[in-house]
């Protein structure tokens, strides 16, 4: 199979699960902490990173998620928005300009927290559920 790696996940898929939780679950690696993802070959993401491609793209998904955590619709990221790449990207993807980075299906808006929680799969470090407000619900 080469340098070709299979999709195993999407974005297609993971906007049909309705909840949070759900998608959350979908995409979890569970990587441990301080694993090295690229090691030496860091500036190759950092410059990708920095690119006015990727920002362009950047700001088309996050008008795409409407800047929603996990694209979950009553979900706003109330601080920097990070684009997870769903299926993780490799040196391979970096040193020959993959269709990965750029392709829609393969990313999702996420929250610094959301992101840390998916790469660590520590559920404790995602945010709490926000509360649903009622008309009335103050009133004792």
């Amino acid at each position: 199979m080469g340098h070709e790696k299979m999709k195993l996940k999407s974005y297609r898929n993971l906007i049909l699960l309705p909840t949070f939780d759900e998608r959350y679950e979908y995409l979890k690696l569970s990587a441990s902490v301080g694993e090295s993802t690229f090691g030496f070959d860091r500036y190759l993401n950092q410059e990708f990173y920095t690119s006015k491609e990727w920002r362009q793209f950047r700001y088309k998904m996050i008008a795409r998620d409407e800047g929603c955590d996990l694209a979950v619709p009553g979900y706003p990221i109330g601080g920097r928005v990070i684009l997870h790449h769903i299926n993780p990207l490799t040196v391979y993807d970096f040193e020959n300009s993959t269709d990965a980075l750029f392709d829609p299906d393969n990313v999702v808006c996420v929250s610094e927290a959301v992101h840390q929680a998916i790469h660590f799969g520590d559920e404790h470090l995602l945010p709490a559920t926000p509360i649903e407000r009622k008309p009335n619900d103050t009133i004792p």
